[in-house]
């Protein structure tokens, strides 16, 4: 599947550093990365992707991991087949595709930062989001502000109830998500577990985790586990930040990883 990306920089800028590649999170989409990959793309190409059935990307009715790093791997070969490697910030559902990525296609990364993720599996079933976006009726709404007032019925949260009504999308006279909700929600199981890695070797170049330290994604039982995996791994704490720490502390985040992305 070829994945829709919004490119942030000039090509020549491929001529000074490796591209940098930016995977969202479930629900999210390339417009939620905008201000980072703005930021990030004074000197440097950067690429920021809509993963499959979200944002402007192809729906499909597989959604696994593996099939989403495959997705990754065609933009790189297809995209940037001069490039041999790409270095690669991706965030919770993004962070999962890009560790299989890096597990499966080792050459072609670079680079990882993984943002507030681990390789384990969560517990976490997303019912309320899920019942929060049934709970608009499209066909009745006429205003964005409708559908929050439906939607705040469910989620309390306003940063929240903003950062999902990002997938609403006014076209041919009507409202429509842009995610495809029904495969994401059969899917929930899969995206929230890991691909089994038995046989797998591990990614052994360095790997920054960036994690909030009001989120519990990243407790000190995940990063142990992440260690089996990615054995350089390194792991940094927003403390003032939950799971969407590059939203929540934008300058904080941006100091963690450019020195590690952007030095030989």
């Amino acid at each position: 599947m070829y994945l829709h990306a919004t490119q942030y920089g000039q090509a020549s800028a491929s001529e000074i550093s490796t591209p940098t590649i930016i995977l969202h999170g479930l629900f999210g989409s390339y417009r939620n990365w905008h201000p980072i990959a703005r930021a990030l793309s004074d000197k440097h190409l950067v690429y920021s992707l809509d993963l499959r059935n979200h944002g402007q990307s192809p729906h499909a009715e597989v959604m696994d991991y593996p099939h989403m790093a495959e997705d990754v791997l065609k933009f790189i070969q297809d995209k940037l087949e001069q490039t041999p490697s790409v270095n690669i910030i991706a965030h919770s559902m993004g962070g999962k595709v890009a560790m299989w990525l890096a597990l499966t296609h080792p050459e072609v990364v670079k680079k990882l930062v993984v943002v507030d993720i681990a390789p384990v599996s969560y517990a976490h079933d997303f019912s309320d989001v899920l019942n929060g976006f049934k709970s608009i009726p499209l066909h009745l709404i006429k205003s964005r502000q409708d559908a929050d007032g439906y939607l705040s019925q469910i989620i309390d949260d306003s940063s929240l109830r903003q950062f999902l009504l990002q997938n609403l999308q006014f076209k041919a006279g009507k409202y429509r998500w842009r995610l495809n909700l029904e495969v994401i929600a059969q899917s929930i199981s899969t995206l929230t577990d890991f691909p089994q890695t038995i046989n797998i070797e591990p990614f052994r170049k360095r790997v920054i985790f960036v994690g909030g330290g009001q989120s519990g994604y990243l407790s000190k039982v995940n990063q142990k586990q992440t260690k089996a995996l990615f054995p350089s791994a390194s792991f940094s704490m927003i403390k003032s930040a939950g799971h969407w720490l590059h939203a929540e502390q934008p300058e904080l985040f941006k100091a963690l990883i450019q020195p590690y992305l952007y030095s030989d």
